[in-house]
């Protein structure tokens, strides 16, 4: 079973649409993929009720409560929606269950300055230290041709940790979200821009890069 986490100590950074989409591709793609959240908001469970039986089947487990004991023994992909705020002793315990992690970043000054604390915290812990577990950074709900996101993206190029690409801020995930569904699921006429910057995000997680050495 391989361990795909969203992680990110500071709260509003969109992990759990990140974490459902992720899901999706999945899912897609024929895997057995169940939704572990650690988040006492239950957005991830909260979508995952709403999912049409018609789309690849998703399973989830309220990690905040029972941990991760009741995921499907069938699961091929274990995505981790992790909770905010999260530091030493717990973020280590939460990494120790990873082999991929995707780190969102939003654009503004405070999510760039929390999030350099929170990766120099992330780059020191054994498991990541050792490449143990891979890390990827998505620029997440971005406006292109604006000049905090220019400065997101200068800021995220020059960490030494892959840099994945971005995601525009679009009403497409708050579509998506409320029918349970992920944006690739969306009709392409209208989501083809979306789908456009999850390719090179999909090719990672795809890619030997993205885990662990055996």
């Amino acid at each position: 079973m391989r361990h795909v986490m969203v992680l990110n100590a500071k709260g509003g950074c969109g992990k759990s649409t990140l974490a459902t989409n992720i899901a999706v591709f999945f899912a897609r793609d024929g895997h057995q993929v169940c939704i572990a959240d650690y988040d006492t908001q239950r957005t991830s469970l909260d979508w995952l009720a709403q999912r049409p039986v018609d789309l690849p089947a998703i399973s989830g487990v309220a990690a905040f409560d029972e941990g991760l004991r009741n995921v499907p023994r069938n699961t091929d992909i274990l995505v981790i929606d992790a909770p905010a705020r999260v530091r030493g002793t717990e973020l280590n315990e939460l990494v120790r269950r990873a082999e991929t992690i995707i780190v969102p970043v939003l654009p503004s000054a405070i999510d760039m300055k929390a999030c350099s604390h929170f990766m120099d915290e992330l780059l020191e812990i054994g498991k990541v230290a050792r490449k143990q577990a891979r890390l990827g950074l998505i620029a997440n709900r971005v406006r292109e041709y604006t000049l905090v996101y220019e400065e997101l993206d200068t800021y995220l190029t020059k960490l030494k940790v892959p840099y994945l690409g971005c995601l525009r801020e679009a009403q497409n995930y708050v579509r998506a979200y409320a029918r349970g569904m992920g944006v690739l699921e969306l009709p392409e006429y209208l989501a083809w821009p979306d789908w456009k910057q999850w390719e090179p995000i999909g090719e990672w997680l795809d890619s030997k890069r993205s885990q662990p050495s055996a």
